[in-house]
């Protein structure tokens, strides 16, 4: 499709401009050459007549003064006129062949002289049609052009900015940690634990995260369980990246302050941008408060899924914007902003302008969501709905007044995995790369990082939302979320070790 928009983009550029320039050397050949030659030949007789009456009435004493001023402008005129017919090698004898003269002039172009003034009416009126007619032309042209253009860029789409992290010059390699973080995992799945008490451990939601109730609960509870202390930052999820930078910052000064322990980061999907973001800008206030960041299946390069969909210069792009931005700026009271710093046109222009300071702890987390059949038809669990109080009947006697029925609570499912594998689908056929239905692979490593890339076929919404049907025998969000930052905190000690050789 790239090589059929080229072909027809260079075919068109070729074939408009030699008719635009076949065009314009008519206008200037045709009527501005030989048409105006015309018309001097015919002010050379209509000025050689006006000098020949007005010396007739001088001789007789019928001119006036006005009249004399007249005759030197006509004699004037006819000089000029003369000097044209010269040029054009007209004959400039005083006789014709009838042997009658005016001034030097044939009277053989006098019956002309009318005709001649008509067609230079007609001139004007062909020149300004044929002036219209290249305007019309050459906003066609364009208007071609450009919309060959933004067919062409909407099926380049992203394919041009997937993984330009890792091709721009000067950024640090990755370091793979799969087989150590399989290793922790594994541990942990057989009652292992070896997170410290030591930190305290802040989970960042990502976006559309204040939708969903139940965001990170099952982890904030399984930490707790285990007498750690975890806290999910309370930001504004649809905030952008900038805002919600700051409100980190201050909500980690306050944990540090309150507790004098470090925080660990992990931040899901735009929160690990977000805190990615507060630790760039930030990092002179943050410096001995924070311990590491892990970012989980987060954008950190940029997602094609919002570039797509907010590119300029693509088709309907207008319209596509007006819709998004009517859905998060009116329906769910966002910042439209929030979407927009996922581009990669915003990512580009905020890392390469903040970037991450070395001595902190890197870990980037990225997985392949699965898009088999099966996977359409699987329900995940985001939330529970409070069923209100209804009477039941009673078999047992009349019940007491001080008796009260509890509510019940029904979990709230949705077909979220479903939608996440036609997105990756959508993403493996168009740009042919491996993603987690929002975030491809490429985009999550961040540079100078530890990049875990499981085996298991997981989601977005896996590591945050649970399924209805769970496999005892594989590992759950919670003890993925463990294992990441258990790894964590060995890649902080081996980094206070290597700096103590240094």
């Amino acid at each position: 499709m790239d090589d059929i928009f080229t072909r027809i983009l260079d075919l068109t550029s070729y074939l408009s401009t030699p008719l635009l320039h076949l065009l314009e050397d008519l206008y200037s050949g045709i009527f501005n050459g030989h048409l105006e030659s015309l018309v001097a030949l015919c002010s050379v007789e209509y000025s050689s007549s006006a000098s020949f009456h007005h010396e007739r009435r001088s001789a007789f004493g019928e001119c006036s003064s006005s009249s004399k001023r007249n005759v030197a402008t006509s004699r004037g005129i006819q000089r000029r006129a003369l000097n044209v017919k010269e040029s054009l090698c007209v004959n400039t004898s005083t006789e014709t062949e009838t042997g009658q003269t005016h001034g030097g002039v044939p009277l053989i172009f006098g019956g002309l002289t009318l005709p001649l003034y008509g067609l230079r009416v007609f001139q004007r009126l062909a020149l300004a049609s044929l002036r219209y007619f290249l305007g019309y032309c050459r906003f066609t042209i364009d208007h071609v052009k450009r919309t060959i253009s933004r067919v062409h860029k909407g099926v380049r789409g992203s394919a041009d900015d997937i993984g330009w992290l890792q091709r721009t010059p000067g950024m640090p390699p990755v370091t793979d940690g799969t087989s150590r973080f399989l290793e922790v995992l594994q541990d942990v799945r057989n009652g292992n634990h070896m997170l410290p008490d030591s930190f305290i451990y802040l989970l960042i939601p990502g976006l559309f995260s204040n939708h969903g109730p139940l965001y990170f609960v099952a982890t904030k509870r399984f930490f707790s369980k285990m007498g750690l202390a975890c806290h999910i930052a309370k930001i504004h999820s649809e905030a952008s990246v900038e805002h919600n930078a700051l409100v980190l910052k201050h909500y980690i000064e306050e944990l540090y302050w309150g507790s004098g322990k470090r925080v660990m980061l992990l931040g899901h999907s735009k929160g690990g941008v977000d805190a990615a973001a507060a630790l760039s800008k930030y990092w002179k206030d943050l410096r001995g408060k924070v311990a590491g960041l892990a970012l989980v299946q987060s954008p950190y390069g940029g997602t094609p899924i919002a570039s797509d969909a907010l590119r300029e210069g693509q088709v309907a792009d207008k319209k596509a914007r007006r819709v998004i931005e009517l859905l998060i700026s009116r329906l769910i009271k966002g910042d439209f902003q929030a979407l927009e710093d996922l581009t990669y046109e915003k990512r580009k222009e905020f890392i390469l302008s903040h970037k991450l300071p070395e001595e902190i702890p890197l870990i980037s987390f990225h997985s392949e969501a699965s898009i088999a059949p099966s996977v359409l038809a699987t329900l995940t669990q985001i939330a529970h709905a409070e069923l209100p109080w209804f009477p039941l009947p009673t078999f047992c006697g009349v019940p007491s007044d001080d008796y009260v029925q509890p509510s019940r609570k029904v979990p709230v499912m949705i077909p979220v995995s479903a939608t996440m594998a036609v997105t990756a689908l959508h993403l493996k056929l168009r740009y042919g790369e491996k993603s987690d239905g929002l975030v491809t692979c490429r985009d999550a490593e961040v540079p100078g990082s530890v990049v875990i890339r499981p085996d298991k076929k997981l989601d977005h919404a896996w590591i945050v939302y649970s399924s209805w049907k769970k496999n005892p025998s594989e590992p759950d969000c919670c003890e993925m979320c463990e294992a990441i930052l258990t790894l964590l905190v060995e890649l902080g000690e081996q980094k206070k070790a290597d700096k103590k050789v240094d």
